[in-house]
């Protein structure tokens, strides 16, 4: 029989291992802070992290796009690749992580998370869905709407969001588990 294995969760974009897992969160905070560091000295920002994977292979997912000072300019397959060349030797000499895992980094794709208070702001008018831990509003934890951008008189930010019948609803980020832009085909752009 294979060997037992003890799943991970994400949470919050890190890794949580359960009970008894090698990977602690320090070591999840270590490598994660260096990473958006060095992705960013290589002209790219990091949108988001995932660990996933076993105790003994974990597997690395970063989303990343361009820095700021390139909006528009849509990642390539190229630049996923500088980006994972550039990661991967630092990656193999760190101590925090195993010897054998797997390092994805893709773009953040077209309906594209929201991780980081300054998205609500940088994304405002664009059409979104957002997840809640609980009732967000009306009776449900998930609402679309259109990003009406950051209210941060809340302790800790509040995402703004303009409903489909003209409400404005204000989230704070703690409530929300998750939340990404919409894209619709059919005009070819978010909307």
């Amino acid at each position: 029989m294979g060997e037992l294995v003890t799943p991970a969760f994400l949470f919050l974009g890190g890794f949580v291992p359960r009970e008894g897992g090698d990977i602690v969160a320090v070591r999840v905070r270590e490598v994660e802070h260096e990473l958006e560091h060095r992705v960013e000295t290589l002209g790219f920002e990091l949108v988001y992290v995932e660990w996933a994977g076993s105790r003994s292979r974990p597997i690395l997912r970063i989303r990343v796009e361009a820095q700021a000072a390139e909006r528009g300019a849509s990642m390539q397959v190229g630049d996923c690749a500088k980006v994972s060349r550039g990661l991967e030797s630092w990656l193999d000499e760190l101590d925090a992580m195993p010897e054998r895992y797997v390092l994805e980094v893709s773009s953040p794709g077209l309906e594209r998370p929201l991780t980081r208070p300054r998205d609500w702001e940088r994304f405002a008018g664009e059409p979104v869905v957002v997840k809640g831990w609980r009732e967000l509003t009306k009776g449900s934890a998930r609402l679309e709407g259109e990003i009406a951008g950051l209210d941060e008189s809340v302790d800790g930010g509040a995402a703004r969001i303009r409903l489909s019948d003209g409400e404005e609803v204000a989230i704070p980020l703690a409530d929300i588990k998750g939340a990404h832009l919409v894209f619709k085909l059919d005009r070819g752009k978010r909307d």
